[in-house]
């Protein structure tokens, strides 16, 4: 087996082009000119890879091989989309590798070198960071019908477009048919990491067997307007100094708990009114609190509790918490696992079992069909950011582990685990 695969790599960095910031990475959020001009170029990469492209109502863009006439899909993707200042690499690595894993094992198919039960198809699934559009997870959601369609197209962003206008305005407008997203038997995807782990023990691939549970909320802290300069400071009811005591709170909790396992934090934040000679009557916010034990964040999430109630004393204000996300400790089928195991051995890769702590669309996908989740090593665990980076050889390789796997699942390699 060689991991030898320039073309691959001359695909990604043109890839990575668009969107591309100063600092190495990419800002290409859901349904911003970047991203649009990101799915041209891979609409017309599919093209000339004999990809016929449809993009569905919800935008998630695919492209389909046809091996076994009116068979069902192997699906294999990830997500083309950024959040703010990000690194080239989170999702769009995954949408790539898909693609160039699907046009390998079609070939051979039809090459007379396999014997397919399935048709294959390659997904970029819309607005997976949620960074512009929330949630997260948005396209492979209304695909799962987690997410009512017409509850995505209405999200706004902050200036307040909507979902359905951003789409509007993009590379092509939905086909009125798109029926391999109607037709999926099996999925698979591959990802970094987005942590240290196989980097630091020296694996070469892991093979997802398990989510970190997760509880996230959206925090509202309630206050009075006022002057920052003559009100008496026993008078204050600042939202600010509210939020400020639950992130303290939020960051002190995760330090009670051994390491490794509980993560928390606080992010994105709206202060109003957000004037430099007035005191906050309201900030917005989200908590996250995520760990691999059930019982710990059940814990976590009670202690929060009790500790939002002694911020909203000390700072005078009403702290309310809406929880808009919660998923358990969820397990990817065991007979997927296996097959990835199988696949990563055939090759001669090391690999472990390893949890993901972030959510893929596969978190969905796993829900409705037998999935296949894989990671390759991030260096220093560093994703979010512009310095997220993974070595070719790495990257290489996940490619020709994926390529494994799609070859497996196209040729019912599941129903023989």
């Amino acid at each position: 087996m060689s991991t030898t695969n320039p073309q691959f790599l001359e695909d990604f960095a043109a890839m990575s082009g668009f969107g591309a910031t100063p600092g190495g990475g990419v800002d290409r959020q859901a349904g911003t000119p970047a991203d649009h001009a990101t799915r041209q170029w891979f609409g017309e990469w599919l093209a000339r890879h004999g990809y016929p492209e449809t993009v569905d109502e919800a935008g998630n863009q695919s492209g389909t091989l046809e091996l076994v006439p009116g068979a069902p899909y192997v699906l294999v993707g990830s997500h083309l989309d950024s959040q703010p200042l990000a690194g080239r690499y989170d999702g769009a690595y995954g949408v790539l590798a898909a693609a160039h894993a699907g046009a390998r094992v079609a070939a051979e198919a039809r090459a007379g070198a396999l014997d397919p039960v399935y048709n294959l198809a390659v997904v970029n699934w819309f607005n997976e960071e949620g960074s512009r559009f929330t949630p997260s997870m948005m396209g492979s959601s209304v695909f799962t019908e987690k997410l009512p369609l017409a509850t995505a197209l209405a999200t706004t962003d902050p200036a307040g477009t909507t979902v359905a206008q951003a789409l509007a305005a993009g590379h092509r407008p939905a086909d009125a048919d798109a029926p391999v997203l109607a037709h999926i038997a099996r999925y698979a995807e591959i990802h970094i990491e987005q942590g240290r782990n196989l980097e630091e023990s020296g694996t070469q691939v892991g093979i997802v067997d398990r989510t970190w549970a997760a509880s996230k909320y959206r925090v509202t802290v309630d206050g009075a307007q006022s002057h920052t300069g003559a009100t008496r400071m026993e008078d204050r009811r600042d939202a600010l100094y509210g939020a400020a005591l639950v992130i303290a709170a939020a960051r002190d909790l995760a330090a009670g708990f051994e390491p490794g396992l509980l993560h928390t934090s606080v992010s994105e934040m709206y202060v109003l009114p957000n004037s430099p000679v007035t005191i906050a009557r309201q900030v917005l916010m989200n908590l996250d609190l995520r760990s691999p034990d059930e019982d710990v964040l059940a814990r976590a999430v009670d202690l929060m509790g009790k500790w939002i109630g002694d911020a909203e004393e000390r700072s005078r204000t009403d702290i309310r918490l809406e929880q808009t996300h919660r998923w358990g400790l969820v397990a990817y089928q065991p007979e997927g696992v296996a097959l990835g195991i199988a696949s990563a051995e055939r090759l001669g890769f090391t690999h472990t079992d390893v949890m993901t702590v972030a959510g893929h669309d596969s978190t969905n996908l796993k829900d409705v069909v037998p999935t296949v989740m894989l990671f390759v090593p991030s260096v220093d665990g560093i994703s979010h950011n512009e310095a997220e980076f993974t070595r070719d050889e790495d990257a290489l390789r996940g490619v020709e582990l994926l390529t494994e796997v799609t070859r497996r699942l196209v040729c019912g390699g599941l129903e023989t685990q």
